[in-house]
């Protein structure tokens, strides 16, 4: 279930043009508040703020409560709790800067690919 809820967070990213997604699970890590992280980013404000509108409904459909985010009212770096998940959505260059990846470096990371859309979809 984990690892669909964690592709459905990657699909919404890639649908709105985001880059750079990988997971990382914090299972195994003491102290953590969370289960896993998934990082991503955007090349501008607007689509920071559309990547994490996108990520809101596409949760949402699936049955997920946000249940507090930040970062809304600039749009650098915007967080998304939804309990066993945090979503960490930068503007480039604030995840350039803040390095997040670096300070879990030592656990299991996921990247992920956009995925093709198949020949059926294609035709449609």
């Amino acid at each position: 279930m984990i690892t669909h809820d964690l592709r459905v967070i990657a699909d919404a990213v890639f649908d709105k043009k985001g880059q750079n997604v990988v997971s990382l699970d914090l299972r195994e890590t003491e102290g953590t508040i969370t289960d896993f992280f998934v990082i991503c980013e955007a090349g501008n404000t607007t689509q920071v703020g559309a990547v994490s509108d996108n990520i809101i409904e596409k949760m949402k459909q699936e049955g997920h409560k946000l249940y507090r985010t930040q970062g809304q009212e600039n749009n650098f770096w915007i967080i998304q709790d939804y309990g066993n998940i945090v979503v960490h959505i930068f503007l480039k260059e604030y995840r350039d800067f803040y390095r997040l990846e670096d300070l879990w470096a030592d656990v299991p990371r996921k990247d992920y690919k956009e995925r093709k859309p198949s020949a059926a979809k294609r035709t449609k």
